[in-house]
This record gives C-alpha cells, structure tokens and sequence, in this order.
C-alpha cells in the first residue's frame, strides 16, 4: 500500500468518524429553552402569570357542570409564589368572567380552543375564585351545553399543553 493510499484511506476514516460522532450526539441532544415549545410556553407563562412556572402544578378539572383550575406551589414554604398565584387567579377569575380570555392566548401564543365561544357565552358561566392552602382554584360553573362543550374543549387544551396529566374524562363535582 503506497503511502498516499493510506493517508486517504485515514481521512476518509477520520471523516466517517467525525459525521457519526455529530450525528450521536444530535441524535441524543435536548432540545434547549429556544427550541423547545413546552419551554417556551413555561416562559410565556412566567410573564403572563407573574409566578414561576417550574415551581408550581396546574390541575385543570372536567366537571358535568363546568370544571376547575387549581394552581399550587410545590414547596410548601414557597411563599413568594403562592402569594403571585393568590394574586393571579382573583385576576383571572374577572377577566374570564368578562369574555377576555388574552392571558391564555398570550400564554399558548394560539387561539386556545373553545375561548372564542367562552368570550361570547360569557354571560352563561360562573368563576368563582377560592384560596387553597398552596395557591388557588377557580371553579367554573354553566348550565348551558354550548359553553360547556366550550369550557371542556378549553380544559382538555390545558391539560395536554401544560402536560399536567390530569384526566381529560367528566366527572361529577364534590
């Protein structure tokens, strides 16, 4: 074998080795805060909601006569969150209640599902906010089977793109 034989023969093994090396790594490689949608949203939704959103759990409810949105710390001690949840929710329970529905939209950065009927029923459907011992909750309350269908379009979105694992079935409420 001529020494120019080998040399090619140890670039081309040197190439290989790079392009499979780049494409383990890409393959196992995270999506970063820039890229990764769910990330995004988290960061929508430190801003818009004013708490941090790695420190605290949303449950979103389906109920036969609406549903709820419960927003807690995860620590306990948190009280610096839980104060700005505490603050948040009586804010979004008046702003849902009037038709605006801006916070989610800003939040998903897309047209939330059933928001657009929400805003138009507004006067068919009842939130009422409550403090809970790591937060608060908003319970929402229609007879009305177009806002309800509205509402649980809204929730079921909630559920999968805040990834909370919560059922998307109905269930009756306490």
């Amino acid at each position: 074998m001529s020494l120019r034989h080998a040399i090619s023969i140890a670039i081309a093994f040197v190439a290989v080795s790079a392009v499979l090396s780049a494409q383990q790594s890409g393959a196992q490689a995270k999506p970063t805060p820039q890229t990764d949608p769910h990330a995004q949203m988290q960061a929508r939704g430190d801003h818009a909601m004013g708490f941090d959103q790695s420190k605290t759990t949303h449950h979103f409810v389906l109920y036969d006569d609406g549903g709820a949105i419960e927003v807690r710390v995860n620590d306990a001690r948190d009280t610096t969150n839980r104060d700005a949840i505490r603050s948040h929710l009586p804010h979004i329970t008046q702003m849902f209640g009037n038709g605006d529905f801006s916070v989610p939209m800003l939040v998903h950065d897309t047209n939330v599902p059933g928001t657009k009927e929400l805003a138009a029923l507004k006067n068919r459907v009842h939130y009422t906010y409550s403090e809970t011992t790591g937060g608060g909750r908003v319970d929402i309350v229609t007879t009305d089977r177009e806002a309800l269908d509205a509402l649980h379009r809204f929730l079921r979105y909630q559920i999968a793109d805040h990834k909370t694992g919560d059922s998307s079935q109905i269930g009756k409420r306490r």
